[in-house]
């Protein structure tokens, strides 16, 4: 087998903003020789972890992969004075419960960003058709004016690819092309991904941004700013990567959301992003999504032994002793 220099592997964390260095990477599980999950087990039994069930942990490993759980959810874990060793009392089932209620968040966020999603595509549509009818929309003259003309074309260009990639798989995309030779702005959003319709919804003009978000009560930028951070949600949500430790550059005017709010992270975590899902939620919508969140952190509680819930809320980026009110 070929032997893989760990300096030669560069790890980035898609969405979530954070480097992992190929000694992290590398920190765990050695690729330089397949381990069997009975290996694995016994790899972290002598990094301190203790394993209470391992008839069930194989079983786990099998499933879902070391690298999943393991070096996915592990840093927390971490001694931060001893170089590659855990925390005293760590046990894999603890691992395991952080992967768990990590995997269930997305499953939350899913279910609640496909709900924002289908608003955000009607009050689009219907801005839409309302200012340029349902024919002729689709021109970058007709998109914001401050933008530059190449992004607006980009735009353009990228929809209109999006159209002929969709043109048999979606049946009213081929109704209304071939028999009236043109596509109304209602059923173009359906079929629009959540990125290019961000991207859309950011180059509108400000007028048809500013009545868009009025809807919610917020400025049209700070509008744009949350539908860019949805879209690494979604996506993060949707292809399972680790979602609690949520990092992102786009960086929301939170204080316009939540005035008690102090931070000097210049980034978005994830409590802003449930904030500002709450915003864009109806009230019953809202009401839920945060009952499911708080049931996920109380039974994640429940189940750690040798960190704190703090510190995962921390991570998360909830003030402190606070959860989800």
């Amino acid at each position: 087998m070929t032997n893989i220099n760990k300096n030669d592997i560069v790890y980035v964390e898609w969405y979530s903003g954070n480097f992992r260095s190929p000694e992290s990477f590398f920190w765990g599980l050695t690729m330089k020789e397949y381990k069997s999950n009975k290996e694995l087990i016994e790899y972290l039994e002598s990094k301190n972890v203790r394993v209470i069930n391992k008839k069930e942990a194989l079983s786990i490993i099998d499933k879902y992969s070391y690298y999943s759980i393991v070096n996915s959810y592990k840093n927390i874990f971490k001694d931060s004075n001893k170089e590659y060793c855990y925390k005293p009392d760590v046990t894999f089932e603890e691992i395991y419960s952080l992967y768990q209620f990590d995997k269930n968040l997305k499953y939350i966020f899913l279910k609640y960003t496909l709900e924002i999603e289908t608003n955000i595509k009607a009050l689009i549509a219907n801005q839409v058709a309302f200012h340029y009818g349902l024919e002729s929309y689709l021109d970058e003259e007709k998109l914001d004016n401050n933008a530059s003309i190449d992004n607006r074309k980009e735009l353009i260009l990228k929809i209109n690819h999006q159209i002929e990639d969709d043109y048999k798989a979606h049946s009213a995309i081929t109704h209304y092309k071939d028999k009236y030779g043109f596509i109304p702005p209602f059923v173009l959003t359906k079929v629009l991904t959540f990125g290019l319709l961000s991207r859309y919804y950011g180059l509108l003009e400000q007028s048809d941004r500013q009545a868009i978000a009025k809807k919610f009560k917020l400025s049209d930028n700070v509008l744009k700013q949350i539908l860019k951070n949805l879209t690494f949600i979604r996506n993060i949500s949707a292809h399972m990567d680790r979602i609690y430790s949520f990092r992102s550059k786009h960086y929301i005017k939170f204080k316009l959301i939540d005035k008690k709010y102090a931070s000097e992270d210049k980034s978005t975590n994830l409590y802003m992003m449930i904030k500002c899902m709450e915003k864009l939620l109806s009230s019953e919508y809202a009401t839920n999504f945060k009952i499911e969140i708080n049931k996920e952190i109380s039974k994640l509680e429940h189940s750690l032994n040798s960190v704190d819930i703090n510190d995962v809320l921390n991570i998360m980026g909830f003030p402190v002793n606070k959860s989800q009110d």
